[in-house]
């Protein structure tokens, strides 16, 4: 019994450091293991020449999940993060240099449908009241409900079928909003959790409802700051987290876990593990072959997965007080370059890019009088191809001159600070298969029951949080996937006062 009362977690992600605490406040003593300097995983802090920028996740929602937390752990958030309301959600500018501000007031939001197509306002208004009944299934009911059993499956595919979750988001979308210009406003969602909304299903046109009814928040410090409260709530639950330390496999005996073998030879017992790394690299990588029938190599290889990401880091020496926190930059294509990201995988010259700015909320992020920016571009996987070693520097140029030509005048020649990450960075800073960024794609033959579940199919005692389980990515999607964790993990063998 040399792991009872103990669970490890594999990586220190979003999904991980919560599933640490929801196991801590169940009596767990929880040990967290990440092969990086730093935690955070995707959500790690990056900092050079005075400035701080974020790596990953920045868009905010659904605030109460990261609350549960706090709470589990006898404290209230509020006293140790400062999270902002951002508005608007997002400044959406077309290619004609038309812009778009999204925002969570209902008139403001039908004063710029107005200004585009004002025959669409029945149709948006139609969209958002379903929008808010696919919320109260799709999320309400099932976020954090396991989908362990095909019945749990079947027993709500009525509902799914009532609220046309067979539909994409972009067709849902299309059949209340005619203005193509809108409909791009209304579809681009997916593409934040690693979704094509010509092949999503609708079920993620909740995220509209969502959005309305918590808002866009962003903590001061950056979501850095997130990172570290988490992991001041493990500490102070007596968990440990371990930095720079990789784990190897995933031990399993008679089909249970038993513990985690490191790749310094290391092997630490556990009752439970719990794996927050990408979930096709826990099953190609962390278990073996024989442990294993459910997610074969050969499974594993056919799924579909999310697009890869073109991530650029940048700091400026002078301010660009115009530009919202969020900036969704919509190219001359929409369906055809989707298409070649997607389907043919292929780097098109073209692009559209996601812009954030978090100095327009916390300009502590930077020195006095710069601004900081991150930039993605979404990119075909490395199924593609693409050697980025020699693309990157080229790719980067493209992007700045775009940006100094729409956003951003005389950029090239203010940038301060500059790094990039591509989806062969993914995959070999964060073990990312094929270097997608959103693990598994969420089509609807991809979505609840037919991914990789959290609660292993194959091995018992193994979990798994984050992007490529239910429900999905996304921060709300990561954080109830730990969730999950309190419906189908047993209580410890032994207890804290036990011990």
């Amino acid at each position: 019994m040399g792991g009872a009362g103990r669970a490890i977690v594999i990586g220190a992600g979003f999904g991980g450091l919560a599933a640490a605490v929801r196991l801590g406040a169940r009596g767990y003593r929880v040990t967290v293991i990440d092969r990086l300097e730093q935690p955070g995983g995707r959500a790690r802090v990056f900092r050079d020449a005075g400035f701080v920028f974020d790596a990953g996740p920045t868009v905010v929602t659904a605030p109460f999940l990261f609350e549960e937390l706090w709470t589990l752990c006898g404290r209230n958030m509020a006293d140790d993060i400062d999270l902002r309301p951002v508005t608007p959600f997002y400044r959406v500018r077309f290619n004609t240099g038309e812009l778009f501000d999204y925002t969570g007031d209902a008139e403001a939001m039908r004063a710029e449908i107005a200004k585009f197509s004002p025959d669409d306002l029945d149709g948006y208004q139609a969209f958002l009241e379903k929008s808010e009944k696919i919320f109260k299934v799709g999320f309400e009911q099932l976020a954090d409900v396991p989908f362990g059993r095909l019945w749990d499956m079947l027993k709500i595919v009525p509902d799914m079928a009532m609220l046309e979750s067979w539909r994409t988001v972009y067709g849902l979308v299309s059949k209340h909003i005619k203005d193509e210009r809108l409909r791009q406003v209304f579809s681009f969602h997916p593409l934040l959790v690693g979704g094509n909304p010509f092949s999503t299903t609708s079920i993620y046109t909740l995220i509209a409802f969502l959005e309305r009814k918590w808002g866009v928040h962003f903590p001061m410090g950056g979501t850095g700051a997130l990172v570290q409260g988490l992991c001041k709530l493990i500490e102070g639950q007596g968990g440990t987290i371990r930095l720079n330390t990789e784990a190897a496999e995933i031990e399993v005996v008679d089909g249970r876990a038993t513990g985690v073998r490191l790749k310094n030879g290391e092997r630490l017992a556990a009752e439970v593990v719990v794996s927050n790394a990408d979930a096709a690299w826990t099953y190609r990588h962390l278990v073996s072959p024989e442990n294993r029938r459910t997610w074969t190599d050969e499974r594993l290889e056919k799924a579909r997965y999310s697009m890869g990401l073109f991530v650029w880091y940048f700091g400026t020496k002078k301010k660009y007080p115009d530009v919202a926190h969020h900036t969704i930059l919509l190219g001359p294509r929409y369906r055809e370059l989707l298409e070649d990201i997607f389907e043919k995988k292929v780097l098109a010259d073209d692009f559209s890019m996601y812009l954030h700015r978090p100095t327009a909320t916390d300009p502590s992020l930077a020195p006095e009088g710069c601004d900081g920016f991150y930039v993605l571009s979404p990119v075909p996987h490395l199924d593609a191809g693409v050697d980025w070693a020699e693309r990157a520097e080229s790719y980067r140029k493209a992007i700045s001159a775009e940006l100094s030509r729409t956003m951003l005048p005389g950029l090239e020649e203010n940038l301060v600070t500059s790094r990039v990450l591509t989806p062969q960075g993914f995959q070999d800073e964060y073990l990312s298969f094929k270097g997608a960024a959103f693990s598994i794609e969420p089509v609807l033959t991809q979505s609840a029951w037919f991914r990789p579940h959290n609660e292993s199919e194959d091995i018992q005692g193994l979990y798994l949080v984050g992007a490529g389980t239910h429900p999905g990515a996304g921060l709300p999607g990561v954080l109830c996937s730990a969730k999950v964790l309190d419906r189908v993990v047993p209580a410890p063998s032994v207890t804290r006062a036990g011990v």
